[in-house]
């Protein structure tokens, strides 16, 4: 027997539990003014999370989507983005695109069943909910951006569900024959709704995926700002300018239910939870900010108030725009309503008139 080639998954953490820093760190873990803002910004997140769900319990909201324990990853993908790129969400990415200029008031007005709040004014993709079919997409436009030689990259995110779809590896195929300038991010945070990560692959890795498309697969602490940005950054860095696609896995924990559809009592262990909220993101950048003198309890009851006001504001303005008919729902359907759906729509519009006058 011969062994022809060999493989390796490296996995990053620069900042632990503890707040403590490893041996070997990037220049992020000193750049005091710029940990400062990621704070804030996990920080505005998990304030607009809290008032979403809040929101959905009164009526006031659809379906929403969750993004508790999971801050790192979208705002540290967010983070390490430039303008120039172009970003593919999935359903669970709100910390990243206010970052890429959506508004709050947006992406409650979304969830809100409103489409309007999907209309971004930059390249990036609207929400994706069907799952993984977003992979696709994000390698047709790097294979765009390279055939127009230009220096900027794809970044795509999906759930570690997603990674059992074959929209997933098709995506990952192409990008890899290719060369495509596009990374495909996984927030593996354990749960493909009631499916756990055990049960979806018999990986040892999600990482590890992107061996069999010719490219390179890396895991990384999710709970971990540091490593999720400078990683990040890393990765699109290859994307721009060497054409070289990457897989990041990071990894976390959903500290809320899939969607406020769904209740993971019915499924999760129940000391879980609590056990992996030991790991999360937003406390460990506080312990250790607050190590290095640059944090008080002052100043995190300032913040506090300032999120909570900017988010009472985004609410304010969401519940002050004008709904859009219903039968409007079929307008974002199709470039042109085909003929079969137009007395449904002629339908919804005569029951709207009759119910309101």
């Amino acid at each position: 027997m011969k062994v022809i080639d060999r493989f390796e998954i490296p996995w990053y953490q620069y900042l632990n539990e503890e707040g403590k820093l490893a041996d070997e760190i990037p220049p992020l873990a000193e750049d005091t003014d710029s940990l400062l803002e990621l704070y804030r910004l996990m920080t505005l997140a998990r304030t607009m999370d809290t008032k979403a769900i809040a929101l959905q319990r009164t009526g006031k909201l659809g379906t929403y989507p969750s993004t508790r324990g999971q801050e790192a990853v979208f705002v540290g993908v967010g983070n390490a983005m430039e303008k120039s790129d172009i970003f593919v969400p999935y359903y669970r990415d709100m910390a990243t695109l206010i970052q890429r200029g959506a508004k709050l008031s947006q992406i409650l007005q979304y969830w809100g069943g409103d489409e309007r709040g999907n209309d971004y004014s930059n390249d990036d993709f609207p929400y994706s909910v069907p799952i993984a079919s977003q992979t696709l997409h994000a390698a047709g436009a790097a294979y765009a951006i390279k055939y127009h030689r230009e220096k900027r990259a794809v970044v795509s995110l999906i759930g570690d569900g997603a990674t059992s779809e074959g929209d997933f590896y098709e995506a990952m195929n192409v990008a890899g024959i290719w060369k495509l300038p596009v990374v495909f991010v996984v927030c593996n945070n354990q749960w493909a709704i009631s499916v756990s990560r055990e049960v979806q692959t018999a990986c040892h890795t999600i990482a590890q995926k992107a061996i069999a498309a010719g490219f390179q697969g890396e895991q990384i602490d999710g709970n971990d700002i540091i490593a999720v940005q400078h990683r990040t950054v890393e990765a699109l860095k290859s994307a721009r300018e060497k054409g070289e696609p990457r897989l990041l896995e990071m990894v976390c924990y959903r500290q809320h239910d899939h969607t406020t559809a769904d209740d993971a009592s019915r499924y999760e262990p129940k000391s879980m939870r609590e056990t992996e909220w030991k790991k999360e993101p937003v406390a460990r950048l506080r312990r250790y900010l607050e190590q290095k003198g640059k944090w008080s309890d002052t100043q995190e009851e300032t913040l506090q108030q300032e999120c909570a006001r900017e988010v009472d504001e985004a609410v304010q303005e969401y519940l002050a725009i004008t709904p859009q008919a219903p039968e409007s729902m079929f307008d974002y359907l199709y470039a042109q309503l085909p003929d079969i759906y137009l007395p449904q729509r002629d339908l919804l519009k005569e029951v709207e008139i009759a119910a309101h006058g």
